[in-house]
Order: structure tokens, then C-alpha cells, then sequence
């Protein structure tokens, strides 16, 4: 903000800024596919920060305003929008992160953006306190009742190789969750439910015998990640597996250029491994498994960033259960990046977490967005939890779609007193 506003030529200062954050941020997506398409996609996100050189007509108590707009741009466009580098996902230990209980993921950004403008005026000696007014609701106390509580196994089973074929011997991976969960039961024999992580199932068990009878060998009730096909379709599925039933959720929000390819012959062009691609197919329902007294709503790895499949998760649950790979970005910063959203997405939606991988980290989270236990990277592991069930919603989440637009408002009204401030 500071560097923005001694600067002549605003919208080149964010574009640099942008990219530099951006390719940082995301380096971890260049591993196996390339710099290309990293370049391109930090490129073409750090295009859409370029209206902060509004700043310049409308002063810089609009850039909160231009900035948290911007971000909301960004969660859904293009193709869905990528939220990955929004700022409150950094923000899981900050002592005002309790605000996400009350107006969620934008609430938090704007209350970094009052911050750092409340920094910039005193700064420049403009000490501005009613920037800080609205931070009076984190006195409001949390009041969460944890009706009863369920047990759970999580088990990262690894994967023989990282890299865009880390399954390429599927069965092996099966077996690596098949020996570990056998492992895990050893010392906690008597659980609720068994969680594992997306694509620990890349046979599809309605159809492999042997795969079936595998889960069927299971007394307790499974929470497996596979993958399924149906209708001639591929989907990546959550299912509830036990011998009396299966449930079936079907990933929603799927990765572009990861699980389908949009503008295919474009992409074809940029990177060879385009061909290797198989469009997944999309769910278009939720789905609550019921386990004893526990309603969870299953999320599947990039789902974490979509906020209003985020909603509907936390109202019709009380408790979230997130299942991942992140076998296809190695040992990179993407598995602590994406359990920092999970933290995020538990405090915003006041649920306890199961987080599970296939590889790591894969981690127990309670409603302040603690990390109660945690597996290492590159380790076959598994985590026991007794879990609390959460019935009441989060503020954020009574109050849906009117979280954000409030936050946005509360921005545009400093951005407009500073504006009359100026003039």
C-alpha cells in the first residue's frame, strides 16, 4: 500500500507486486508439468490485481474496497474461479481470525485490509481509529456446545512414487491404505468410522472384485476416496462403504487443466502432458453420510476453495471431512498451503476437521482452527481422534451470501469517508 501510493505508475507497481506474490505462491504447480504453465497461470492472475491503480483517482482509502473485490473476482473467474492466494488463508493464527465465524473467508481479508490502512495512515501521521471499530465483535465470546462426540481413524497410506502417474500401480496404493488401516486397528479396534484420502481408491470397487472384497473385509464402517465410473463417465467419488451400504458423493467443483480441460486445443499447445488428461465428469448434488450421530459432509480436495459449496457443507453437517492428494505436487508447499485453507474453512463454518492425504500432511483440526495431531510428508501413517459434533451454525453461515456482501460494504464505506476526507 505504502509502495503503491509513492509510485507514478500504479498499475505496473500491482501488476509486479501480483506477479512476484503469485509465482511464489504457486511455484509448487510447476514440479512435473513445467514453468510454462505456471507462468501462465501467475501471469494471467496478477492481470486481475491491475484495477488497484484505481487507488489513484479514488485515493488510497478505496484500495480495502478495489482489493477485496478483486479477491471475490478471483474466487469465481475464470472457469470457476481460483481463490488459492486469497489473503485470509494466511491468516489461520492471527488473533482477530475468530471474525470468520461472523461474516467468513471476506470478513477476514477485509480485517487485514482495515489493518494495513490503518498502518498507512498512522504512518503518515492521518491516525484514522474508526478504521478499527468493527473489530469490537471479536469481544463477542464464541459460545460452541460439542453435543457428543464420535471416533475416527484417518489413514495416509502413500503412494510409491510422486509425480502425475503416482498412481500408476493403483493397486499398490490401495493395498499401502489397506495394510495401514489393518495396522491402525490393531490399536484402536473399536472405531465409529474410517476415513481415507481422495484416490486412495483408483480401481473402481464396484467393478474390481478383488477391491471389493478388500472393503468388505472391513467391519467398521469406510469413508474412501475413489474413483468411480458411470455411464460411461469418470467421477471422483466419496463414498460411504460398509457391508450393508454405499453412499456415493460425487466431487462437485472439479481442478481445471487437473480434472478437466477447458479450451482443450489451446492447452494442448502449451503443455504436452494436456493428452494425458481425462475429463472428469461433475456431481451436482451434496451428500451427508449419517454415522452413528454424526452428519458429515464429505469436501474433496479443491472444493475447499468454493465458498458456497463451503456453506451448504457446514449447515447440513456437524463435522467436515476433507479427503486429498497431493501425491502430484511431491513434497512442495501445497499440502501445508491447503491444510492453512482448512484451518480457515473449520473456524469460518465452526466445524471440527478430519483431514486426511495421501501422502501428507494430513491432520486433526477442531473449530478454532487448531491442529490437535498431524502425520509428516512422504509417510504411511494414521491418526486416531475422538471428535466433537457440532449441531449450531456458524454466524457466517445464517447469515450466507450476506457475509461477503456486508464485508464489501463495510469496505466501500471507508473507501467513500476517505474519499470526502480527501476532497
Amino acid at each position: 500500500m505504502f509502495a503503491l501510493n509513492r509510485t507514478m505508475k500504479k498499475a505496473l507497481s500491482a501488476f509486479v507486486f501480483a506477479l512476484t506474490f503469485n509465482l511464489l505462491l504457486l511455484h509448487w504447480t510447476s514440479i512435473y508439468v513445467g514453468a510454462i504453465p505456471w507462468a501462465i497461470l501467475a501471469t494471467g492472475l496478477s492481470v486481475l490485481y491491475v484495477p488497484l491503480a484505481l487507488v489513484n483517482r479514488f485515493g488510497m482509502s478505496a484500495y480495502p474496497f478495489i482489493f477485496l473485490l478483486l479477491e471475490e473476482i478471483r474466487n469465481l473467474f475464470p472457469f470457476g474461479g481460483f481463490g488459492w492466494g486469497r489473503i485470509a488463508y494466511s491468516q489461520a493464527d492471527a488473533p482477530y481470525a475468530q471474525i470468520l465465524r461472523f461474516g467468513g473467508t471476506s470478513a477476514l481479508t477485509a480485517a487485514v485490509l482495515v489493518i494495513s490502512l490503518f498502518g498507512f495512515h498512522l504512518f503518515n501521521r492521518n491516525l484514522r481509529l474508526f478504521l478499527l471499530l468493527p473489530f469490537a465483535i471479536l469481544m463477542i465470546p464464541p459460545v460452541i456446545n460439542q453435543d457428543s462426540t464420535v471416533s475416527a481413524l484417518l489413514i495416509q497410506g502413500n503412494v510409491p512414487q510422486y509425480g502425475l502417474d503416482f498412481n500408476a500401480r493403483a493397486k499398490e496404493v490401495f493395498f499401502n491404505h489397506v495394510k495401514e488401516t489393518v495396522k491402525a486397528l490393531e490399536t484402536h479396534p473399536k472405531v465409529d468410522f474410517i476415513v481415507w484420502p481422495e484416490n486412495a481408491v483408483d480401481v473402481d470397487p464396484f467393478r474390481n472384485l478383488d477391491v471389493r472384497q478388500s472393503l468388505d473385509s472391513f467391519k467398521q464402517k469406510l469413508i474412501i476416496g475413489a474413483i468411480i465410473i458411470k455411464n460411461y463417465k469418470i467421477l471422483n467419488a466419496s463414498i460411504l462403504w460398509s457391508n450393508d451400504k454405499k453412499e456415493v458423493y460425487v466431487k462437485q467443483h472439479l481442478t481445471p487443466f487437473g480434472e478437466y480441460i477447458p479450451i482443450r486445443s489451446l492447452a494442448e499447445r502449451i503443455s504436452p502432458f494436456v493428452s494425458q488428461v481425462q475429463d472428469f465428469s461433475p456431481g451436482s448434488r451434496s451428500q451427508i453420510f449419517a454415522i452413528s450421530k454424526a452428519k458429515i459432509a464429505p469436501v474433496i480436495c479443491y472444493e475447499l476453495l468454493d465458498d458456497q459449496l463451503l456453506e451448504k457443507a457446514g449447515k447440513g453437517s456437524n463435522l467436515l471431512v476433507v479427503q486429498t492428494n497431493s501425491a502430484t505436487f511431491g513434497k512442495s508447499p501445497e499440502s501445508a498451503q491447503q491444510l492453512s485453507i482448512t484451518r480457515i474453512r473449520a473456524i469460518e463454518h465452526s466445524r471440527n476437521v478430519l483431514s486426511v492425504s495421501t501422502t501428507g500432511y494430513s491432520a486433526v483440526i477442531d473449530y478454532k482452527g487448531a491442529i490437535l495431531s498431524k502425520t509428516h510428508m512422504g509417510t504411511a501413517d494414521h491418526l486416531y481422534a475422538e471428535v466433537g459434533l457440532i449441531n449450531q451454525r456458524s454466524i457466517r453461515d445464517t447469515l450466507g451470501v450476506w457475509a461477503t456482501i456486508i464485508s464489501l460494504i463495510w469496505m466501500l464505506g471507508i473507501s467513500r469517508r476517505g474519499y470526502r476526507y480527501r476532497r
